[in-house]
């Protein structure tokens, strides 16, 4: 394709049946279509059929965050009018930075959350930001009380309520601040994680706090134009080592779910500083703290992932642009299409991909 890559070359019709509104139980039981790179061929399995296509010295990399029940329903103080925030980025102990839903959120506005069992909290807006962002501050650290206060963030595309809010964490969660899941990683069980490292597969974990702006779409007309909100993301010293000396061992590096392609690959290009970080076919990753913005797009040289795990994602998101950096637009697409007339359940709560080599 000679002309600038856009949206409008990433998009895909899907019937409304084929988004998933529940989570299939075990987990492991969902769908998994492996995408093989080098020949686009295509294998319909199960999810727990995972293990055949790892070897002992990979390193199945994922991402620890846990979902925090970011949904606030509030009040104005002096009117009564309903206004929700979604809290998307800690900034301190008492500041947020929020989406906020109703009208007139002005600098100054007063705000009070009340529910049972928890003191009174009142929220003030203290800065106006872009389109619906506002900068809150509460009277008291909001974060011990969220699980009496909030709800859970679901996609807006989901219309079930979870009968289980734990459901929408994966098995391994750790780590609070996200205001989604990392959905890749929804279909492990322990146990299967167990079968996993007895084979010789390692473990490693980094964080990433997914926001909203993973999801937004992209407006701009030629892709390169878009730009993602930055998210937070570390990778400890510790596992750092662990994925280099798998990768200098012969290893390959599993990534699971888009938020942690991303996370190592600002590993990786750190390791090199930015201006050189494209000359080799990898690099080794370092350990990190800090925010990263970096958006994944066809032409990308990937540095340090070698395989990746990813739910099937929303037409023109920044998301299905990775996944076919990493594997090629029309080899994504394709494989989309089979999808979806095999039946394989889309988005956050849907089946699985495997790409490999």
């Amino acid at each position: 394709m000679d002309r600038p890559l856009q949206a409008s070359d990433f998009d895909y019709v899907l019937p409304p049946d084929r988004i998933a509104q529940t989570a299939v139980e075990p987990r492991d039981s969902a769908r998994l279509l492996v995408i093989h790179r080098a020949d686009g061929r295509l294998e319909h399995r199960i999810f727990r059929d995972l293990p055949e296509y790892l070897r002992a010295g990979d390193v199945l990399v994922l991402n620890q965050t846990r979902v925090i029940p970011a949904r606030l329903h509030a009040t104005k103080i002096l009117t009564g009018g309903a206004v929700e925030l979604l809290l998307i980025q800690r900034i301190d102990d008492r500041r947020w930075l929020a989406l906020v839903g109703g009208r007139n959120i002005h600098r100054g506005l007063r705000l009070a959350l009340r529910a049972d069992g928890v003191p009174d909290i009142e929220v003030t807006v203290i800065e106006v930001r872009e389109e619906s962002q506002r900068v809150v501050e509460f009277n008291v650290p909001v974060e011990p009380y969220l699980d009496r206060l909030g709800e859970m963030p679901l996609p807006p595309y989901i219309h079930e309520p979870l009968s289980d809010p734990e459901r929408y964490q994966t098995v391994y969660a750790h780590t609070p601040g996200s205001v989604a899941a990392p959905t890749a990683g929804l279909h492990f069980t322990a146990d299967l994680l167990l079968r996993i490292q007895s084979m010789g597969v390692q473990i490693a974990y980094c964080t990433l706090h997914v926001g909203p702006g993973t999801f937004q779409p992209v407006k701009a007309e030629q892709i390169s134009a878009h730009r993602l909100h930055e998210e937070y993301a570390e990778l400890t010293p510790d596992d750092a080592r662990k994925i280099n000396e798998a990768k200098l061992r012969g290893g390959r590096v599993i990534a699971v779910g888009t938020t942690t392609v991303r996370t190592l690959e600002t590993a990786a290009q750190r390791s090199a500083g930015e201006a050189g970080a494209d000359v080799c076919p990898w690099r080794p990753v370092v350990a990190i703290a800090e925010r990263t913005a970096l958006f994944i797009m066809p032409g990308y040289r990937f540095r340090v992932v070698d395989a990746m795990i990813t739910n099937f994602h929303l037409p023109k998101s920044t998301l299905l642009m990775l996944v076919s950096a990493f594997a090629g637009r029309e080899l994504m697409l394709n494989a989309y299409e089979v999808a979806k007339r095999e039946g394989y359940r889309f988005y956050s709560l849907g089946d699985a991909c495997l790409i490999v080599a």
